[in-house]
């Protein structure tokens, strides 16, 4: 079979050459990009003949897939995969899998990052001291014994829970499916609003929990909260959180993911925000991250060569 890279998955280059040995020595064909595809002609020029192709965060619409008209099987090196067209793969038989998991504790390690951030003010006053002066009267927050609230207990909202009661927080939190964390109060998502000091999302992004936090649920919040997204862009109206923030509806809030990819239009209604620390969706991206997104991405494809594919998705 030919396998193709779509993207490069930042990890060592002898990672990809170890690769193409191993699958060589199978009978299969593997080749790697060392860049993005910047339209979808360029990754339909990349993939056209592919038999199984191996992507990260790059969107495959349906025009793209369509044209791969070789195609048995993608292999997303994300978590996510709604930036995937799996109707259109469904129509194909084209299988689909995943990498969950790979960034559990990135993701979750930033979300405090965040946290401290705003509730210690240190960026304003590194800015501060490398201009002369001292912290001016700063005061911020001490996390302990705050009320941290979780929306989505998944592999990472689980993780984010159990550093929270670390650090002395109480823990609310709001799922589908509540699992058994000692010191976590599982109640529902209004009551998780109104009453947490910080709100941490975790959730997917989908038809049920697009734009799950717009103007009614900021009102909702305490005007001394803040809000934490490392989840998914597209479950909170920027619009609204903007306007929360602006308008001292809510203290602050912490971003690192959006409705499309960084770099984002300098229109972006946040990028204008008051108190609104932004990063350009780095939550994922940590060395050891990185090796264990390959290490499950590829052994997804070998046990797709082998007729047992694991972490289906379609």
């Amino acid at each position: 079979m030919k396998i193709i890279l779509l993207e490069p998955l930042e990890v060592k280059t002898c990672r990809y050459l170890e690769m193409h040995d191993k699958l060589k020595a199978l009978g299969h064909e593997f080749a790697f990009y060392p860049d993005k595809a910047t339209t979808t002609q360029e990754l339909i020029d990349r993939a056209t003949d592919a038999d199984i192709i191996i992507t990260g965060s790059t969107p495959l619409n349906a025009e793209f897939i369509a044209a791969c008209t070789k195609l048995k099987y993608i292999a997303v090196a994300f978590s996510g995969f709604n930036h995937i067209d799996l109707v259109q793969c469904k129509k194909q038989g084209i299988a689909v899998s995943n990498a969950p998991g790979y960034s559990t504790h990135a993701v979750a390690e930033l979300v405090f990052g965040l946290v401290f951030n705003l509730y210690r003010n240190l960026s304003e006053n590194e800015a501060k001291l490398r201009t002369g002066t001292d912290r001016k009267g700063d005061l911020g927050f001490t996390l302990a014994g705050k009320t941290f609230g979780i929306l989505g207990a998944g592999q990472i909202g689980t993780q984010a829970a159990k550093i929270a009661l670390a650090f002395g927080c109480n823990v609310l939190a709001f799922s589908r499916t509540p699992k058994d964390i000692p010191g976590v109060t599982w109640t529902d998502k209004n009551t998780v609003l109104r009453k947490s000091d910080i709100v941490s999302l975790h959730l997917p992004l989908n038809n049920e929990t697009a734009n799950l936090i717009g103007f009614d649920e900021v009102r909702m919040m305490k005007e001394s909260a803040i809000l934490i997204n490392t989840a998914r862009g597209g479950l909170v109206n920027s619009e609204a959180l903007a306007f929360a923030l602006n308008n001292y509806l809510i203290t602050g809030a912490g971003i690192d993911v959006y409705e499309t990819e960084p770099p984002l239009n300098l229109n972006h209604p946040l990028l204008s925000a008051k108190n609104c620390l932004l990063l350009p969706h780095i939550g994922y991206a940590t060395r050891e991250a990185m090796e264990k997104r390959w290490q499950i991405s590829m052994g997804n494809v070998f046990s797709f060569l082998k007729g047992e594919p694991e972490n289906l998705v379609s």
